[in-house]
């Protein structure tokens, strides 16, 4: 008799703890959905990124054709001239140069461009 009571205190433990998960995850949101048999059931909503990876992907994008454009209008020396300038800035100015120095990406689009404007 007690082991059937420890099995059912063991199921209802295990069936609390479920509920107790799903009633954190609706805490963030849920949708209702009705099942085929016409019972409406509260479903959580799935937490979506605060930026969406289209996004960050269009502002990489930019952010190389934007290097690109550089390189090409200075040139490779003028475009190397301005990052050792901020070499010797700020540590702010630093990170900048860590984030601007020419990569084979910029090279490779900066003759591209050089290609279709001079």
């Amino acid at each position: 008799m007690e082991a059937a009571m420890t099995g059912k205190q063991l199921e209802f433990n295990q069936r609390v703890s479920r509920l107790n998960k799903k009633h954190q995850k609706m805490s963030r949101g849920y949708r209702a959905t009705m099942r085929k048999d016409g019972l409406v059931v509260m479903k959580p909503q799935r937490v979506s990124s605060a930026v969406p990876a289209k996004v960050l992907l269009l502002t990489l994008v930019g952010f190389f054709a934007f290097k690109a454009f550089l390189l090409s209008h200075l040139g490779p020396t003028g475009y190397q001239y301005r990052i050792d300038s901020l070499n010797e800035g700020t540590p702010v100015e630093k990170a900048g140069v860590w984030v601007m120095q020419i990569d084979p990406v910029s090279q490779a689009l900066a003759a591209q461009l050089n290609k279709v404007f001079y």
